[in-house]
Parts: C-alpha cells; structure tokens; sequence
C-alpha cells in the first residue's frame, strides 16, 4: 500500500478513534486485490482498506450500509473517502470459519459446536438472502445486476479457459459449449430474484465472539437460492464429510421452510446444477491463480475439488444430458497430473529476523520456526561478508562446526516426524522456518541442507526461499 494511502488512512483512524495511532500493520494479501492494514491506539482497532476499483468501492459500501440498516452482521464503515479509494471499517478479528474449522475438527469428525456454528451461519445467509435483498440497490451490483445467462457463460469459460486447457484437458469444443448451454439453460429455471452474495464460503465469513460475521459481499447481485448454499456447503477446503453436509442441507431447509413455500424435489435438482457451476467457477479461479499466476497454496485446492466432483459423479449427476461435460469432468478425476498435486508441499525458508518470521500463504498456520543465532556465525569474517550459506567456502565453514551438526542432528528427525504423519493424514502442507541475524549464513545453509534431506528421503514436492537474499535482488 502506498505510503500517501497509509497516511491518509491513519488520519482517518485519530478522526473516528479520538485516538493516536500506535500501530499499523499491513495484512498478508487474499485472493482480491485490495490490500487491508490493521490500525490501533488506544485500545481501538480498525481496518483500513484500499481499492483502486470504484465500482466495486461502491458496492460494497452501498451493500454494508443497507445491510446493516436491516440488522445483518456486517463491518460497521466507521469512515471513507470514495474519491481516494479508502475507507475505515470495523475489525473483526482473525479468526474465519474456515480457521475455527481447523481448529476443531478431527480428521473427519465435526463436533457440536462447529456443527451449530455452520448452522448460525445457513441462518445468516438466509437472512442476507431474502431480507437483504428487500431495499437494497441493485443497480451497484458490480459487474452485473443478476447472475444470468452472460454471468454463468463467463464461469464456465473461465473453467475452459485457465483449468481445462491450462491443465491441457482434451475436450470437443463446440460440443462442451452446447452442454454448458444447455446447464444455464437448466439453472436459470430456478427462482433467482433473491439476493446472491456470490463467494459465500468460509473464508468470508469471521467469527466474533461465537458468532458469524460476513465480508467480501461486493460481488452480490439477483440470483437463486442454491448458489450460495452450494458455495459453503461444498466449499473445497472445508472439506466437508458428506454426512454432515446432508445435515445442514436438510437444517437449511426446514429454516427456509420458515419464511417461504419450498418444493423440495425441483430445489434439489437446481441445487446440484449449481454445485456443479460453483465448482468449475472455483476451479478456474484455482487455475487463474495457481496454473498461470503461479500462486503455489491456490494449486493445493484442486484435490479437494476433484473429490467433490468425483463424489457428484457418482451420487448426483446432472438431471440434464450434457455428455460432453460429463466426459470432461471424469476426466478431471482421472487425470494423472492433477493427481500429483495432492502430494504433500514442504515449504522451507530462511530469512532474517530483523525483518521477522515469513507469513504461512497456505493458510494452515503451525509449522517450525528454528533460531539458528546459537551457532558460530561465519558473517563476523572479512572473507565471508559478501557471500551466503549457497556459497562453497560459508559452507565448508558450517561443514566444520559441531554447534551446527548437533543443531540438524535435531532438526532432521523432527521435522520427519511432520512430514511422515502429514503424508499418512493427506496433509497438504508444512512449512519450516530457518532465521539468523541477517538471513544470509547459517539460515541458508541450514535451509538448503533440510530441503536436500527432505528430497532424498521424501514423496513430496520441496519449495526453498531465501527470504533475504531474494530482498536484496529487487
């Protein structure tokens, strides 16, 4: 975030606080590209947030001031500047369902309390989907009013465009675009005037003091009622159990049953057409990010994916002849490099700790920090200065030390001990953390000797990073 942004952004802080500023942190990114910095002084914090998209400024802070004027738990906007893409909002935390979710859930095992807080959570998506929708203004929705015909067709060619073909899956073109045509045909059957938030997953959704709060709303517009149940309920990550999964489609149900007439059978025939559009707009996502962004931990949600799809083959197909996409989809399923991403990722660093610890992007947090300062440091000599732990005389100097063969003599079997139960449990992801004074000796040398390690005696796929020294190329 440019430093004007942050000024500014503080001055808005003193304005609706009363208060001075104590600290400022700059959030890790998500998968938008607005960029959010914590503020806090006086025992108040706030999140400042900044957007260079307009539109999508104008959705969202035309739907959180609707929103809560009919009582939905959203961010208060606490100030703005719309002619500066800025605005204040409330600080929920940093807790999401999908962290409370893997905090306590056990292999596959969801216990009463997650289980009621998803319910809170189907209670509030009706609320945003049938109150919400009451009053609110739709001419802000950004890029289109309604999830239509033009909106499903962009889904499904963003799933052709950066999965299917980025993945270098065979398909028959003109055939595949009849059968999507054919799918929004289908769906657009469904009722659709209601309010869709659009990316009604976990990650959007904070907890607060036990209760569920929403974000990330600004892609709202009309749409069905199915879609934003899809969204959660085979939300890829999440990884539902299909058990628990048929529970709160049942709960939302009866709920829904509350404020409207529901025909139970034509509901869930539309609510597995839009699983299936949900799931290929995710994938193109993770395609877009992970395939041709190159943004690693977006790749580590296709597995998941697949085994929704594979599961929707075999217990919901689609009610509707698509031949062509059906064959695709198997294909998905089948496809041997697809298959590989589900290995386990070891993610190794070294960095400095004048500048801290990296941030864990896969999202699961844990892992190993290991302080590599107790070991003689190479960097108080003349001869080495200059160079780094990757370099044959900083590593024939390591190669010597006692200090730094007891250190990994430790490290090795620990970090084994992750990664042996991570690959039993079909983790995806560790990341070690190696930090010395300047990030450019002992971390290095101790980074790389690990990543060799692991390699040699591992099935999985290694990523080694020197934080500092990747700074110092910029």
């Amino acid at each position: 975030m440019k430093l004007e942004k942050q000024q500014m952004l503080m001055q808005m802080f003193i304005e609706w606080s009363d208060e001075k500023v104590e600290t400022m942190t700059l959030l890790p990114p998500s998968g938008s590209y607005r960029e959010y910095v914590r503020i806090c002084g006086g025992g108040k914090c706030a999140l400042g947030v900044y957007n260079s998209d307009k539109k999508e400024n104008d959705a969202f802070l035309g739907f959180s001031d609707h929103f809560t004027l009919v009582g939905l738990n959203v961010p208060k906007i606490y100030n703005r500047s719309v002619n500066d893409d800025i605005y204040l909002i409330e600080d929920l935390g940093n807790t999401t369902l999908f962290d409370f979710l893997q905090e306590n859930r056990t292999t596959d095992n969801f216990s009463d309390t997650l289980i009621d807080l998803y319910k809170k959570t189907i209670q509030g998506l009706i609320q945003f989907q049938l109150n919400g929708a009451n009053g609110l203004n739709f001419d802000l929705c950004y890029p289109r009013k309604a999830f239509d015909q033009q909106s499903m067709l962009w889904d499904l060619h963003y799933f052709k465009y950066y999965f299917l073909k980025l993945a270098k899956i065979s398909f028959d073109e003109q055939a595949l675009e009849d059968d999507f045509q054919k799918l929004i045909n289908f769906l657009l059957e469904a009722e659709h005037h209601y309010f869709l938030y659009r990316d009604f997953q976990s990650r959007n959704i904070m907890i607060k003091k036990g209760e569920p709060y929403f974000i990330d709303y600004q892609g709202g517009r009309h749409g069905a009622l199915q879609y934003d149940l899809a969204s959660l309920l085979y939300d890829g990550k999440a990884d539902i159990p299909a058990n628990i999964r048929e529970e709160l489609y049942i709960y939302y149900i009866d709920t829904l049953k509350q404020h409207k007439e529901v025909n139970e059978e034509t509901f869930q025939n539309h609510f597995n057409g839009y699983v299936y559009i949900r799931i290929m707009q995710a994938m193109g996502a993770y395609g877009f990010r992970g395939f041709y962004e190159k943004k690693e931990h977006f790749l580590k949600s296709i597995p998941y994916a697949l085994r929704n799809i594979s599961y929707l083959l075999n217990n919901n197909p689609l009610h509707i002849d698509t031949p062509e996409l059906t064959k695709v989809l198997h294909a998905l399923t089948q496809n041997e490099n697809l298959k590989k991403i589900n290995a386990l990722t070891v993610t190794i660093n070294s960095f400095s700790y004048k500048r801290g610890i990296p941030y864990d992007m896969s999202g699961n947090g844990g892992g190993f920090v290991f302080d590599c300062r107790a070991i003689h440091n190479p960097g108080r000599y003349e001869e080495y200065k200059h160079i780094t732990g990757m370099d044959e005389p900083v590593i024939k100097f390591l190669d010597k030390e006692p200090d730094m063969k007891r250190f990994l003599d430790g490290v090795f079997p620990m970090v084994s001990q992750s990664v042996e139960k991570y690959i039993e449990r079909n983790f995806k992801h560790l990341m070690v953390n190696f930090g010395c004074t300047g990030g450019q000796h002992r971390s290095v040398y101790s980074a790389e000797k690990l990543a060799a390690y692991i390699k040699e005696n591992y099935p999985v796929t290694v990523t080694l990073k020197h934080v500092e020294q990747e700074i110092k190329k910029v």
